[in-house]
This record gives C-alpha cells, structure tokens and sequence, in this order.
C-alpha cells in the first residue's frame, strides 16, 4: 500500500500529515485546537480538515462558529454527521433534528440535507462514497 500525505500549504505551514496508510491514528483534540489556532478560524465562519482519504471513504474534522451553514449538500455515497463539541441543526426534506454532543445522523446517497451550527460546535464527517 502507498502511503499518501497532504503536505503543508501557505495557510497550513504544519499541515503536512498522512492522510492514508494501513492505519491512520486521528487525534481529534489536536485537530480541532488547530483548526480553532488558524487564521482560517478567524477569517471565516468555519474551518476543516481531512484527515483521512482512501478510495471512496473520506474523513473530515470541521469547525463551525454559531449561525454557520453548510446548504444543500447531496452526496452521491453514504454520509455520517457526528456532533463532537456543541450543537447543529439538520434539515432535510422529511423534516429537521437538532444533534448535540455524542449525537449522529447518517445519510443514504443523494439525500440532500443542510447544517447549521446552532452553538459553536464541531462535527466530524464521514463520506463512503459509491464506486462507479
């Protein structure tokens, strides 16, 4: 297996990290005090980052600062959206939930849904998407 790395950028000067390999160990406490220390945090009302990708399933850590939304999304594979810190709102055309601490919702493909952050909050995002 090859091992992949994002490697560091302008905006993330520390960002170089495997992202794929036999295992990838993810510490999400050190992601998420990164992800709230960067510029990007400051700058914009969210702020993320992939820490896992292989193939079809990709893994993201993002930050949210309260009133932020991500609309409209619909993947053509399979989604999970765990609340690690805070609170969001979900909405989907078969009704809204709000998800806090702990809490998850997952999406079969092509099911459009939104997320607002009703607190700060951070969520991590699992996509499996569907082989072609």
């Amino acid at each position: 297996m090859e091992i992949k790395r994002n490697e560091a950028t302008i905006n993330r000067p520390e960002g170089d990290r495997v992202i794929d390999a036999p295992f990838v160990f993810v510490g999400l406490q050190s992601f998420i005090l990164q992800l709230k220390e960067e510029d990007a945090w400051k700058k914009n009302d969210r702020n993320g980052i992939t820490v896992f990708k292989t193939g079809n399933v990709t893994v993201v850590v993002s930050a949210l600062h309260e009133g932020a939304e991500v609309l409209d999304t619909t993947v053509d594979g399979i989604v999970s959206v765990q609340v690690i810190e805070g609170t969001v709102r979900i909405n989907t055309s078969e009704g809204d939930m709000d998800l806090k601490e702990k809490e998850m919702v997952c999406f079969h493909p092509n099911t459009t849904h939104s997320i607002k952050a009703t607190t700060e909050a951070v969520i991590l995002i699992t996509n499996s998407s569907i082989e072609k």
